[in-house]
């Protein structure tokens, strides 16, 4: 298990390297890569608010799970979405892997807190694959809609879409890691199940 120390190192080490990626938009005037970078870099304090404020137990690897994730889609955004086939590839697998595990960990917590609910392992690999695509197609619906509002205003879009083979590629990379949590993501995800059930309980009727 990474110690707590490293995960806050790195996870600090990332959000400097973020705030680079941010400097370089603005100094080359980029929106795009300003606008990504402020979200990236926003994200990458979220899980540190989830444990102050929610006192939601994390595995230490979620939050560099996380952070990198963010910061692989903020990078790409200043040439490797462009010039490195497979980055797309990457930043879609791991951006689902954290979207496949905020579902799976919610739906599970909810099912142990109450009765009213059961929701068997069978179910839960479908539910993690339909959740997970569901934000993916949410997300390119997003993009979609970013190019022509850039294209109607005469800007460059915040966020880039190539065309129906790219979304359907994405959307499969999405599926990959989904699959990957499904499979693999019980055990790490475990404490942070029990600390979400735990707060139902506490702020429950």
């Amino acid at each position: 298990m990474v110690p707590r120390r490293i995960e806050r190192l790195a996870g600090l080490a990332i959000q400097v390297v973020i705030l680079c990626i941010f400097l370089v938009g603005v100094y080359t005037r980029n929106p795009s890569v300003v606008v990504n970078a402020v979200l990236a870099l926003g994200a990458t304090f979220l899980p540190a608010v989830l444990r102050r404020d929610w006192q939601i137990r994390l595995h230490p690897l979620f939050g560099l799970w996380l952070t990198l994730a963010v910061l692989l889609h903020a990078a790409g955004m200043l040439g490797p979405y462009n010039y490195i086939d497979w980055w797309d590839h990457v930043t879609h697998t791991l951006s689902a892997t954290v979207v496949a595990a905020v579902g799976y960990v919610t739906a599970r917590a909810v099912d142990e807190y109450t009765e009213a609910v059961y929701l068997p392992d069978r179910f839960m690999f479908v539910y993690i694959l339909l959740f997970t695509l569901a934000a993916g197609v949410f997300w390119e619906v997003l993009e979609f809609g970013a190019r022509l509002a850039a294209e109607a205003i005469g800007s460059e879009a915040v966020l880039v879409q190539y065309g129906l083979a790219d979304t359907i590629v994405d959307l499969v990379f999405d599926t990959v890691g989904a699959v990957l949590v499904a499979l693999f993501g019980a055990p790490p995800l475990a404490d942070t199940i029990d600390s979400i059930r735990e707060r139902l309980e506490r702020t429950g009727p």
